[in-house]
């Protein structure tokens, strides 16, 4: 293991070592994004210094100011709940003249505390999901008032080291929460309703867990490349008279798209008041 040298200016400084955290750095070392000897990850938990460091190659140490002030680039990865201390630690830690960039992954905090936290620092919001640590993630991003474009591409360059990246205005990102911060949990929910209704029907658990992942896979990935609407390639399954169509007509039955949709609303909203506590 390594400790931050004084004096050291690092490309990429990361505030919290969790699960997202490391899925970023994999990423960014195994892409050559940005070389694990250009990042330090500051971590109170020494073992897990040590893993990440022996893993890639990343300086580390458990000095959060001494961190932002060496770095180029800021990642908070830290839990929601300890945000108002780190910021706390750090405050002032840096020089004006080459304010950080702050990249925030924390759910339901605001620019407006992001800002107020690291004044004079251009800030970007973003939430990525958990896909992430495969490589096959999407992550959200919101501008701050004073994030240029410059500021923005370096985001979708930390970023799309984990997958695709859109923009959105800020007052979007409940919705965003809702939808593909939640929807992986969705997804395996119905992946796991597939499996069981193969069981239903005859199939052994292990045969029909391969055919339910590899559809949802499979399906996900043609209508990528293929672009088309997902209404056109449910038309092109449904036969008159067929199989497809009692299998959907069950599913209109018991409400599946409206489930669904409430189900985003649902998170949503829950996003919505968690960033009001």
């Amino acid at each position: 293991m390594t400790d931050s040298g004084a004096g050291a200016v690092w490309q990429l400084g990361v505030i919290g070592g969790g699960v997202m955290a490391e899925a970023i750095l994999a990423r960014l070392c195994d892409r050559d994004v940005i070389p694990g000897a250009q990042i330090c990850v500051s971590e109170p938990m020494a073992e897990r210094r040590a893993t990440l460091a022996e893993r890639y190659g990343v300086q580390v140490t458990d000095d959060n100011r001494s961190l932002l002030a060496q770095s180029q680039i800021v990642l908070l990865a830290i839990k929601p709940q300890v945000f108002a201390t780190v910021a706390a630690q750090v405050a002032g830690a840096w020089d004006p003249a080459r304010s950080p960039l702050i990249l925030s992954i924390l759910a339901g905090t605001t620019l407006a505390k992001l800002e107020a936290a690291f004044g004079g620092c251009p800030v970007v919001r973003a939430m990525p999901n958990t896909p992430a640590t495969v490589g096959a993630g999407v992550t959200a991003i919101a501008p701050g008032s004073l994030a240029e474009q410059a500021a923005m591409e370096q985001a979708r360059q930390i970023f799309g080291a984990i997958g695709q990246v859109v923009e959105v205005p800020e007052s979007l990102m409940d919705a965003v929460t809702g939808l593909s911060g939640s929807g992986p949990a969705f997804v395996a929910l119905f992946v796991e309703a597939l499996t069981d209704g193969g069981v239903a029907a005859g199939l052994p658990r292990v045969t029909a867990s391969t055919l339910a992942l590899q559809t949802v896979l499979g399906t996900a990935q043609l209508l990528q490349d293929s672009q088309l609407h997902p209404a056109i390639l449910k038309d092109r399954v449904t036969s008159p008279g067929g199989t497809t169509i009692a299998g959907v007509a069950a599913l209109e039955q018991a409400g599946f798209r409206s489930a669904t949709i409430e189900a985003v609303r649902a998170a949503w909203q829950r996003s919505q008041e968690l960033g009001r506590a």
